[in-house]
């Protein structure tokens, strides 16, 4: 059923965002403390703002209201996709490749079903990944979730660094 509603849901809030300039990253839907919570992670080129979300928060809450796919109640969060991302899309593993990546299968591929490594992008339209030095294909729908595994470590440097170039110290 969630699958489905899932499907659901981004086929009906996908076309609401995209003249916008807005791409839809992800949908969820599950219950978090006791209520229900449908989440949309959304993103642009330059990043999300404060406004960006209060907008697809706006549209999107109308369109649902009218619509009323869910039937029960719920509370709609908008949010940026984060640094570590989810890739869901074939256009997401080719912009990201050559970045650390997590991916979970909902089948063992290779004789298993978690791979930490780097994204090499798309071939033949299979993901390949580069984990522990050898090459590893994956179908994308085998897929239950991949996202972007960058090391809190290196974010904070690569922060101070661009802090330090635009401020000049």
């Amino acid at each position: 059923m969630e699958r489905a509603l899932i499907a659901s849901l981004w086929t009906m809030i996908e076309p609401v965002l995209e003249p916008e300039g807005i791409e839809l990253v992800e949908v969820e839907f599950k219950m978090e403390s006791g209520r229900w919570i449908l989440r949309l992670y959304i993103d642009l080129p330059d990043g999300v703002s404060l406004d960006d979300c209060e907008l697809v928060s706006r549209q999107v809450g109308a369109l649902l209201d009218i619509k009323d796919p869910i039937g029960r109640p719920y509370n709609l969060e908008v949010s940026s996709p984060g640094i570590n991302r989810v890739l869901r899309k074939e256009k997401d593993f080719n912009r990201f490749a050559g970045s650390p990546v997590q991916v979970r299968t909902r089948r063992k591929v290779s004789g298993r079903r978690n791979f930490s490594g780097v994204l090499k992008g798309m071939e033949n339209s299979w993901i390949v990944l580069e984990v522990d030095g050898k090459r590893v294909e994956i179908d994308p729908e085998d897929v239950d979730k991949a996202q972007l595994h960058l090391p809190e470590a290196d974010l904070f440097r690569n922060d101070l660094r661009r802090r330090a170039v635009s401020t000049g110290d």
